[in-house]
């Protein structure tokens, strides 16, 4: 009953289902009040701001129960928050019982759901609503600032490539590589043809829906995911291979999450297939890449899916390159910015992560960031321009490519 009482104080029904489903979640960090999140939080480590830290997304649910607090009082601050995951693995009740419990705190998913809550509620954000429209319209991000993205064009990128369509190996290619990176799939492609893996392309690729459903929107999210789906089934695809992380984590999480037992299909993530298909030796690396490189930990690979040793493992076979390394743990609190819409809705904070990020490449007197996600080289590559002696950054498919003498176009349109 005193619980239902408190759950009355939060007035509509949305919140008050909203705060049923996450209070537990929520006493859990806000009882422990150890706040380890904070250091590793790669937003808290720019604006030193106590609402933007994990332990306040938490604190806040608690105060909506007790009726502190509205959905409008705290939308803002669900805005400063790149869905990392760096504070689940700092955070104690996930390094306690997660090997024991496979326990691990949710806040990314709390963040996804007070958005969501948002949303509903009318309490948008403008450059988010405006993007998601422009999403819905063109059924791929605007990822060219303004120049029209369509559906006329989502597979030239693949031009000359003689790739078919459908197959049970479907090759899903990201918004931000398909209209922007082009070399990352194109190296992808012929890469894979180069091992003799089978694939194809979608019939009608939408965008995956994933950052839609990052900042609140999950009907249009749950739509394209349907869209999706039914393509994967027309063209009788078992495994989708991904090419970023942002993909891989909607059809690992969301996609299940809308379709439960109904999506069975295999989901793979290139570096995982490349770094099977080096060992193997169906794939050949003769070709030396004279390079001192470092490689960025995509977030959403190592901190939310702990994906770190296949990259890795690829950057030692490749002849000719230097690698410095720096142990994966250290690397929690490394992010590019360009996760969970916060560069849309507050791009100085994204660029000054961004920018972080380069000055501990820069440290390790490198001369090549590499990376396995093509939405953060766009923002890390600007960031390595800016300094006196530039770093440049790769995709970790395109150095393979090199390496396997693969003539795939050279640098982004």
């Amino acid at each position: 009953m005193a619980q239902e009482q408190q759950l009355g104080a939060t007035g509509d029904g949305l919140t008050q289902e909203f705060v049923k489903e996450w209070r537990d979640t929520a006493y859990g960090c806000f009882s422990s009040g150890h706040k380890f999140c904070r250091e590793v939080c790669p937003v808290m480590q720019v604006t030193r701001n106590e609402n933007h830290t994990p332990t306040a997304f938490h604190a806040n649910i608690v105060a909506m129960e007790q009726g502190g607090l509205s959905v409008a009082d705290v939308a803002d601050d669900y805005i400063h928050c790149t869905q990392c995951g760096a504070c689940e693995l700092r955070c104690p009740n996930t390094l306690f019982t997660g090997d024991f419990y496979r326990n691990r705190t949710r806040t990314v998913e709390v963040v996804k759901a007070m958005r969501a809550l948002a949303v509903e509620s009318g309490v948008e954000q403008p450059q988010w609503k405006r993007w998601v429209e422009l999403t819905d319209d063109r059924k791929s991000e605007p990822v060219l600032n303004g120049t029209p993205v369509t559906q006329e064009h989502v597979r030239d990128w693949a031009e000359g490539l003689d790739v078919p369509t459908g197959g049970e190996t479907i090759l899903f290619c990201d918004c931000e590589a398909a209209f922007y990176r082009t070399s990352v799939p194109r190296a992808t492609a012929m890469i894979l043809q180069a091992a003799g893996v089978s694939f194809g392309l979608m019939n009608e690729q939408w965008c995956c829906g994933g950052p839609m459903a990052e900042m609140g929107y999950t009907e249009p999210a749950r739509r394209f995911a349907e869209h999706n789906l039914a393509d994967w089934r027309a063209a009788g695809a078992k495994r989708i291979i991904t090419l970023d992380p942002h993909d891989y984590i909607a059809f690992t999480e969301d996609y299940p999450g809308y379709f439960g037992d109904d999506f069975d299909l295999e989901v793979v993530h290139i570096t995982e297939l490349v770094a099977e298909l080096i060992q193997q030796e169906k794939l050949k690396l003769s070709n030396p890449v004279p390079r001192v490189a470092t490689y960025h930990d995509a977030c959403r690979l190592n901190k939310r899916k702990g994906i770190y040793k296949s990259p890795r493992a690829i950057l030692r076979a490749i002849p000719g390159l230097t690698f410095k390394d720096v142990d994966h743990v250290t690397q929690w609190s490394y992010c590019s910015g360009a996760g969970g819409g916060l560069k849309i809705e507050r791009p100085e904070i994204a660029e000054e992560i961004g920018r972080r990020r380069i000055a501990r490449a820069a440290e390790l007197e490198v001369d090549t960031v590499v990376s396995a996600c093509p939405w953060s080289e766009r923002p890390l590559a600007e960031r390595g321009g800016e300094l006196d002696d530039p770093i440049e950054v790769r995709d970790l498919m395109e150095l393979v490519a090199d390496a396997a003498g693969l003539d795939y176009g050279g640098v982004p349109v």
